[in-house]
């Protein structure tokens, strides 16, 4: 007759603790919020936990780096309480958004490839000797020009005035720098994230300080993406020890 895995092999909120580098406080926190199943009590009161919960512990750790502290800790609730189909359904919308930010780094990728030299707009009959009006550069991105005066306020971009009318003139500079702000927004950028970028491309003269940046993205992606794997592969050994107990 198989042993119950939440009473088989007691074990201390020390003894979790330790195992991780956590602190006791930290174990009873994690079983306070469904991340670990109700602990065991002695007849002093005590709190014991059994290799059910060490299995919970080590999955709940393992699924924070590629998923976050607060989807982790909602797959792991759902799992402890019996819905299993609720956790793979969070865990496939994780995967989902992360497969979402890499179709934003290709976006974005292209867009500065098309933002490269030798890229600067065609010239245009609406276009003022040297650079485009408002009209027709909010046009050629498809967005409104209350949007372009908008980033204008944000920094992102900087028209010069004609002298004659006092409309706003876009040069190639500003064409780049608006094209590239058009698609980092659409990638879900923050006005205040995309102004510190194109202030560092604006001061190199290029595109070329992205590089490292996209670097960095690259590679945070590929480690999100194995971390998942880590994490599935814990879950799924937690799942097998709690269905071998039932």
């Amino acid at each position: 007759m198989r042993q119950n895995p939440q009473t088989a092999g007691r074990l201390r909120p020390i003894d979790l603790a330790r195992r991780h580098g956590l602190s006791t406080q930290a174990v009873r926190n994690y079983e306070a919020a469904g991340i670990l199943p109700a602990a065991g009590r002695t007849a002093h009161g005590y709190r014991t936990y059994a290799p059910l919960h060490a299995h919970a512990l080590a999955a709940f750790l393992a699924l924070v780096p590629g998923h976050g502290h607060g989807t982790a800790t909602s797959i792991m609730r759902a799992v402890n309480r019996d819905d299993p189909e609720e956790a793979f359904r969070i865990v496939d919308e994780s995967h989902a958004e992360l497969l979402e930010d890499r179709r934003t780094l290709r976006a974005v990728e292209r867009a500065l490839r098309d933002l490269g030299p030798g890229a600067a707009p065609a010239p245009d009959d609406a276009s003022s000797p040297g650079g485009m009006f408002v009209g027709p550069l909010a046009g050629k991105l498809g967005i409104r020009p209350a949007t372009l005066r908008k980033w204008e306020r944000a920094g992102l971009v900087s028209p010069r005035r004609d002298p004659r009318t006092g409309y706003r003139v876009y040069d190639d500079i500003d064409v780049r720098d608006a094209g590239l702000a058009h698609q980092l927004r659409r990638g879900g950028y923050r006005l205040d994230q995309i102004a510190p970028l194109i202030a560092q491309v604006r001061a190199a003269g290029g595109l070329e300080p992205l590089a490292a940046a996209l670097r960095d993205w690259h590679a945070r992606l590929a480690a999100r993406g194995r971390a998942m794997l880590a994490g599935a592969a814990e879950l799924d050994a937690y799942l097998r020890h709690a269905h071998d107990g039932h």
